[in-house]
């Protein structure tokens, strides 16, 4: 399918869309930074403060789903406003709610926990969405690679984060608070000044530019008179529109199908994997090697599969990236309790074939609808990857509850088979004579 607005990428500047990268890459580190500082004592504040650890899980969860219903009002912003207004807004709410899961903390207050995780996961949403950011203006052929470097600078953020725990504890103690709140401060201060950075260099924003370029191409080629306006100069933000407008253009389609399940399988998996090592009696360095060797083939090797993106295109990176969480699925489902190099081998694999889909998907419904039709449909993205992975977390554990980790693996397999189903199915018309925006109703 042909992406929209592909005859005018020579018109920008090309120094305008380098900056754009630059400052969202600079924004991911520091909202990585914050957002993976309270994710590493989120469950260990909730046990402290409950005394047990049985519903430790559930600030982790509001988190998900904060960030997921978040990205209906940023949806909105964007579609208003442009990027930056969006992306701050996401980033106040993470703000707000770092200082609730402080005062969680010193008040002991499990409902300010959840609260505050909900509001938390405004800055997990905002990192979600710089990745689009990056290809409002990029060029057709550089567009995966532009995406997937803001998706490799989490990869600074989530590893710096949670060796700052040690430094963050002892600060908050000096300052008379529990030791669990002082990676929060370190949150906060992240999300300031990765809020200050959006507001002062996301200039000029990358969306209401693109928008500009877009309705110029329009006009040239059906000159708008004041009795009948383009439907393609109006945005929308609206998600519930956005869905249907995805359900309408097959390419945007598979990519929020191929983002969501990719999403679900991965968390599905990763979740219960330290329950599964530590049933085993498999040591917590151990697991934590484990997850962190997850967590580098989640985001080291994004740009590569940006590159492949642009080189063969999204629809085979799609298949390939289904293959790939196939195989790990069924790795992990082999896997013996504790730990195994299978396993390990398993979980990198499942977090390489998360990049492939979250770059391949994010891509495909970057380039597929009008420039007024993205603020809405990649709201509607975040929120299905959300909520597929709130659902699929709290499935796993059922799952491995009632029908052991192996039976996770093989759902899960079949989950990932899905997408390369989808990929199969989901195929853009033939190209017609003359071509018009979307229209929807």
């Amino acid at each position: 399918m042909p992406s929209h607005g592909a005859s005018a990428d020579a018109s920008i500047d090309p120094t305008v869309q380098r900056r754009t990268v630059r400052t969202l890459v600079g924004s991911q580190v520091l909202g990585g930074i914050g957002v993976s500082s309270g994710i590493a004592v989120g469950s260990l504040l909730a046990e402290e403060i409950l005394g047990s650890a049985d519903l430790a899980g559930l600030g982790g969860t509001f988190q998900v789903l904060g960030g997921a219903l978040i990205a209906i009002p940023m949806a909105r912003v964007m579609a208003a406003r442009g990027r930056r207004p969006g992306l701050v807004l996401g980033l106040t709410l993470g703000i707000a709610g770092a200082l609730v899961l402080t005062a969680s903390g010193v008040l002991s207050s499990f409902a300010l926990l959840l609260l505050g995780s909900a509001l938390f996961g405004g800055a997990t949403a905002t990192n979600s969405q710089a990745r689009y950011a990056a290809a409002d203006l990029a060029e057709d052929r550089h567009r995966g690679r532009d995406l997937s470097v803001v998706v490799w600078a989490t990869t600074i953020g989530a590893v710096l984060g949670p060796n700052l725990i040690g430094l963050a504890g002892a600060l908050a103690r000096t300052m008379g608070l529990p030791s669990l709140t002082g990676p929060f401060l370190f949150s906060l201060v992240g999300f300031v000044l990765a809020a200050v950075l959006l507001a002062a260099r996301l200039r000029p924003d990358p969306l209401l530019l693109a928008r500009a370029r877009e309705r110029a191409n329009a006009e040239a080629l059906e000159p708008a008179t004041p009795h009948e306006p383009l439907e393609a100069q109006k945005p929308h933000g609206s998600v519930v529109r956005g869905l249907r407008v995805a359900a309408r253009t097959p390419a945007a389609a598979l990519g929020l199908v191929t983002v969501a399940l990719g999403h679900a399988v991965m968390v599905s998996v990763m979740v219960m994997t330290p329950l599964h090592m530590h049933h085993g009696g498999a040591e917590l360095r151990v697991i934590g090697l484990v997850i962190s060797i997850h967590i580098l083939g989640m985001f080291a090797f994004s740009p590569l599969v940006g590159l492949a993106v642009d080189r063969f295109g999204a629809r085979p990176l799609v298949l390939l990236a289904s293959g790939v969480l196939v195989a790990a699925a069924l790795l992990a489902a082999q896997a013996p309790t504790g730990w195994s190099a299978g396993l390990t081998v398993a979980l990198f694999l499942l977090g390489l074939g998360w990049s492939g889909t979250l770059v391949s998907g994010s891509t495909l419904i970057a380039g597929a609808v009008p420039v007024a039709e993205r603020a809405g449909v990649q709201g509607a993205s975040d929120l299905a990857m959300g909520l597929a992975a709130g659902g699929g977390g709290a499935l796993a554990g059922v799952v491995v509850a009632q029908l052991g980790y192996g039976v996770l693996g093989l759902g899960a397999a079949a989950l990932a088979a899905a997408i390369a189903v989808a990929a199969l199915l989901l195929r853009p018309a033939r190209r017609r004579q003359t071509a018009a925006p979307t229209t929807v109703r």
